[in-house]
């Protein structure tokens, strides 16, 4: 019988001994074993904080999330392979979506995030803090990734979103992962992380496996370690109680059991779309994974008078469910992950079912499709309690299942007090169409959920609904919930990181944070700050302008321009009593006179002005004074190119406007975009000669099959495509693909080694057109000759290309400097 295997210390590893055998929900049969006997935890743990670590700890935010969306991609063009594994934990195509697509969604949210930190491996947070009269000693604060690991101890019923959710937080804060899964759905934790290992994107010790027991992993936990947990609140306190967490005030998020709650608005009676948005939801939340999820519905929370309506309703919905095998497409809801699970939940029914009354279905008796009773399958329960203030059951006791109980409340107060009394929950939700009853619900309710749901006729098609926890917002919740706080955008990342308030002086802080702090020392450059491209601009570069003097003519015109005529600029017969003492030149106006000091006329890598931050008009300026800039470089961001669209990054430039007495006037942060520099080598006639010169007959390729002389054939044949020369061809990229593909050649990606080109595969390595590789080079000269002269005779002339599609001269330009690099490279002369 095959083994689940762990991933520990670079390499996949069996447990001795006979392990714990993993069921297929669906028919009973043993998957495998799981064992974690032998394993040295501590060493695991080490091999994680050092290895993993440190590589992890020296990437940008920028490199961490790119290498998570490459990841995401890849594991997306496998997921039908994930999908095949997930039946056998009982669960259907749209509950495996669920945690198939849902956590692979997590890295690509989670990815995008980077563009909301700088390029550099730790964090800025917060605005600067003065702590001096004249701003020479100032503080900031810093976050920098945790030199630890984090430690993922997560439930079965989400074995990849469960895993993929906490990795894509604590990779992009730059700290590795061990991951400990549930042992029962181990076997497809250990699918994707399989994957994951063979596609060599993560750094050897981002991520580790455990697959089985590890009840001694705590024991080895240090201070600079994050500890998280998915699972029984039994479990979780216990964990969270452990003296390694204590002694070493290990950071621990607990997400546990918690009896959601949805209430029912008062409005949403029978015939509106509430009422049948809230049955809709209700039969969803309790069919959905057959129930397994820690966000599911436990407690409907309806007006006393329509406690009736609900529950016919629902059992009419409940009707249509179909039971069986996931596989099935017929089938609407599958199994519990296990038979120890079905005897749990049923317990757990019954226990309730004390005090309430079982109004839809049968712990015994069950109609299946295409499965017998050797697989974990249970009928969806639907209880009703009608004295929910007495009997307290219903709010203390879940039954992890496809199991919810209905309530009834007097009004809005008693269904928020029937809410809070399951002491904490991850979620709720009221369906009303009423923004007053909605209102009240939340401000009141809030104290006791992580995350509320307000559902109506207006949301509902784009609302994800009450049990799917999003990427960027807040995944825990108080009490009984275990008060954790998993993802939540951006603070989900700091849960990883350690804040450090810096104090210093700006010049010195600046270095620090890069990003300029006012006071700080000035960098003079030799040249215009807009004559740099984006990599050589460093936070702190400055320009001083020249001097312009505002006059009251510019006052008047540029009112007359804009037709602002607010009276401190054009009526001074009104100043009396006013702020102003003269005719007052308009703030835009002092803004825009900035601009016309400081901008650089002349085209460079500055590409657009990107937008305004910030803007503060300090003191006004009257006609006849005389004003001047001071240009310098605040902070630069990453920033993905778009479209056609030349690779950009943001650049954030902080502008005081001084006055001639050197009194500070404005400020304004501008942003603009400024281009990123080529890697390419720069392609022409002169180029070309010099780098054909190192080409010999006797050249190897690097990659591929060509010779010297077929490569130099094959660039001087798409020169002649370029020209116009050779058009009888079809462009070969799909119609609906070719805009996609034709942005690919104003990006700075090198062109694949292996790419096999459409026109190629027609051409023989040995079926050479020249006499020889002289010839060869004197007809490539030829051809660009040729190239340029076409276009310089025709400059608004297209092209086509048998990729990339109709192309005009600038994008020929661009595409051949690629072409030019990727041939000369693959011969070693570039």
């Amino acid at each position: 019988m095959s083994k689940i295997e762990n991933y520990i210390l670079g390499n996949w590893a069996s447990g001795s001994g006979e392990g714990v055998p993993l069921f297929d929900s669906v028919t009973g049969e043993i998957i495998g074993n799981a064992s974690t006997q032998g394993i040295d935890f501590a060493e695991v743990l080490h091999y994680g904080r050092s290895k993993g670590g440190e590589k992890l700890r020296k990437m940008t935010f920028q490199e961490r999330g790119n290498m998570i969306k490459s990841l995401a991609m890849y594991l997306n063009k496998r997921k039908e392979y994930f999908y095949e594994i997930s039946y056998r934990t009982g669960a259907t195509r749209v509950d495996s979506w669920i945690d198939i697509e849902g956590g692979f969604g997590n890295l690509f949210a989670n990815a995008s995030l980077r563009k909301l930190f700088p390029n550099q491996p730790y964090h800025v947070e917060g605005d600067p803090i003065d702590l001096s009269r004249g701003g020479r000693f100032m503080a900031h604060h810093i976050l920098v990734p945790k030199r630890g690991v984090a430690v993922h101890i997560n439930a079965f019923n989400f074995p990849i979103w469960g895993m993929l959710e906490k990795c894509a937080v604590n990779w992009m804060a730059g700290v590795p992962a061990v991951v400990k899964p549930a042992t029962s759905t181990s076997y497809l934790t250990e699918a994707v992380v399989r994957e994951i290992i063979k596609s060599n994107i993560l750094p050897e010790g981002a991520l580790q496996l455990i697959c089985g027991s590890a009840h001694t992993l705590i024991d080895s936990i240090e201070s600079q370690d994050v500890v998280t947990f998915t699972g029984s609140a039994t479990t979780g306190r216990m964990l969270k109680s452990h003296p390694r967490i204590i002694s070493e005030a290990v950071p621990f998020n607990m997400e546990a059991d918690s009896l959601n709650a949805s209430i029912l608005g008062e409005d949403a009676v029978p015939g509106t779309p509430e009422f049948d948005l809230f049955i809709s939801q209700a039969r969803s939340e309790i069919t959905v994974k057959c129930g397994q999820k820690c966000t599911a519905i436990r407690r409907m929370i309806v007006p006393e008078n329509l406690v009736e309506d609900v529950q016919i309703a629902l059992g009419k919905a409940l009707d249509k469910v179909t039971i069986g095998d996931p596989r099935l497409k017929e089938v609407r809801m599958g199994s519990l992950v296990s038979k120890d699970q079905v005897e749990e939940v049923k317990n757990r029914v019954k226990e309730i079912a004390r005090t309430a009354s079982i109004v839809y279905g049968d712990l015994d008796k069950l109609d299946l499709i295409g499965a017998d009773a050797k697989g974990a399958f249970i009928s969806p329960m639907l209880l009703r309690e009608d004295n929910p203030f007495e009997n307290l059951t219903v709010h203390e006791t879940e039954a992890f299942g496809p199991v919810s109980t209905i309530m009834p409340y007097k009004n809005l107060d008693e269904a928020i007090e029937l809410a809070q009394m399951g002491k904490g929950s991850l979620v709720s939700s009221i369906v009303t169409n009423s923004d007053e009853i909605a209102k009240d619900y939340v401000i009141n309710a809030a104290t006791h959920h992580g995350r509320i749901l307000v559902l109506n006729r207006e949301n509902a098609k784009q609302s994800t609904g009450h049990g799917s926890p999003l990427p960027l917002l807040v995944h825990g919740g108080p009490g009984r919930a275990g008060g954790g706080e998993e993802m939540g955008g951006v603070r989900g990342i700091k849960h990883y990181m350690q804040r450090c308030a810096v104090q210093g002086s700006p010049t010195t802080l600046t270095e620090i944070t890069g990003i300029y702090q006012p006071n700080s020392k000035y960098k003079e450059t030799p040249q215009h700050p807009f004559q740099y491209h984006w990599e050589d601009i460093q936070p702190g570069m400055s320009l001083k302008t020249h001097k312009r003097t505002v006059t009251d003519t510019d006052i008047i015109n540029f009112a007359n321009l804009t037709w602002d005529h607010f009276y401190a600029h054009t009526d001074i017969t009104s100043l009396k009593g006013s702020i102003f003492e003269k005719r007052t030149a308009h703030g835009y106006f002092i803004l825009a006179a900035a601009a016309g000091l400081f901008v650089y006329p002349n085209k460079g890598p500055v590409a657009a002005n990107y937008g305004l931050e910030e803007c503060r008009f300090v003191r006004p300026i009257y006609h006849n004074d005389t004003i001047y800039v001071r240009l310098t470089c605040k902070q630069k961001i990453e920033r993905d190119s778009v479209g056609k669209e030349l690779p950009c990054g943001i650049v954030k430039w902080f502008v005081e406007v001084f006055d001639q007495n050197d009194e500070l006037v404005a400020i304004a942060t501008i942003l603009t975009m400024v281009q990123k520099k080529s890697p390419f080598v720069q392609i022409d006639r002169s180029n070309i000669e010099s780098y054909l010169a190192k080409l010999t007959e006797n050249a190897t390729a690097k990659w591929g099959m060509m010779k010297p002389q077929h490569m130099v054939e094959h660039l001087e044949k798409s020169l002649r495509i370029a020209s116009g020369e050779i058009q009888d061809f079809e462009i070969s990229t799909p119609a609906e693909h070719l805009a996609k593909v034709n942005e690919m050649v104003f990006n700075h990606k090198p062109m694949p080694k292996d790419f096999k080109h459409p026109l190629m595969e027609k051409e023989s390595t040995d079926e050479l057109i020249h006499a020889d590789l002289a010839t060869a080079k004197q007809k490539l000269i030829e051809a660009y000759d040729a190239f340029e002269l076409y276009f310089k005779e025709n400059p608004e002339a297209t092209t086509k290309n048998a990729v990339f599609g109709i192309l005009d001269k600038f994008e020929w330009d661009l595409m051949n400097v690629k072409h030019f690099n990727h041939h000369f490279e693959q011969f070693g002369i570039l």
